[in-house]
């Protein structure tokens, strides 16, 4: 059994890991945060995309109320976690209606019209992966006339820094505002790990956990990753010595925690 210390340690490291990825540009979704940041009240565009848990339709419902963007975009096909977020859609809300076969981002329409009155001005229901939630996001606002030039990006806090370096890669001349749908810490509660707090729909420990080790493979330039130096899907990416051994300690305490990526959403 492992002793409380060693736990403590491997809650620093997963949030550590949690801290570098779930990037938020802004303390909050405002137009204060995005003039004291930018200089500019409002962004050209917002999207949520639909890798989040569910907790990113208050997040985009919040924003809309703001008013800090002139676009809202819900991005997302169906990929390798589509069927699970169905599921858990379905436990968390029995009462919202949408097909069986529903995409990602038909589901966050759904919640977002029946949690909140809300509509976002576009979906985007064709990609499967990061990378082609950009393209045809950067495709769907060529083709409706609509200028981009600054976006603000809120992806599932796991994946929020890779979302940025696909901007970064495919709209080179888009400012990314960053804005993870959630920001936990995880915690030794009671002699186990924990989230300090549990926002709507929050993946269990463990899916969290494989998450989470599965981005730093791909975010790292070198010849296996996604990056400039592999297969040039995303832009550089630095990753902090204190990071990379987090994640280190991490695989050696949980060799299981490794998540690759499914070929069927590749793309």
């Amino acid at each position: 059994m492992e002793s409380e210390t060693s736990l403590e340690r491997v809650a620093r490291d997963i949030t550590t890991l949690a801290s570098f990825l779930g990037m938020r540009d802004v303390p909050a979704l405002s137009h204060y945060a995005l003039v004291a940041r930018y200089g500019f009240e409002q962004a050209d565009v917002m999207a949520l995309f639909g890798g989040s848990i569910l907790a990113g339709g208050d997040v985009l419902a919040d924003a809309m109320r703001a008013g800090v963007a002139r676009t809202y975009v819900i991005v997302g096909g169906a990929g390798h976690t589509t069927e699970t977020f169905r599921a858990r859609v379905r436990e968390l809300c029995p009462e919202l209606e949408f097909a069986d076969d529903a995409t990602e981002a038909q589901i966050f329409s759904a919640y977002l019209s029946h949690a909140h009155g809300l509509e976002a001005d576009l979906l985007e229901t064709r990609s499967t992966n990061c990378g082609n939630n950009i393209t045809y996001l950067r495709d769907l606002l060529a083709e409706k006339g609509i200028s981009c030039k600054s976006l603000i990006l809120s992806q599932d806090a796991t994946m929020q820094r890779r979302m940025v370096a696909e901007v970064e890669k495919e709209m080179p001349r888009v400012l990314p505002i960053a804005f993870a749908t959630y920001a936990v810490s995880v915690v030794v509660r009671d002699g186990e790990l924990a989230f300090d707090h549990s926002p709507l729909g929050m993946w269990n420990m463990r899916r969290y956990l494989t998450l989470l080790m599965g981005e730093i493979p791909r975010l790292t330039d070198n010849e296996n990753g996604y990056g400039p130096c592999g297969q040039g899907f995303l832009a550089h990416v630095d990753i902090p010595n204190e990071v990379r051994a987090a994640w280190e300690r991490l695989l050696a305490h949980y060799p299981w925690s490794m998540r690759k990526a499914d070929p069927r959403y590749a793309g």
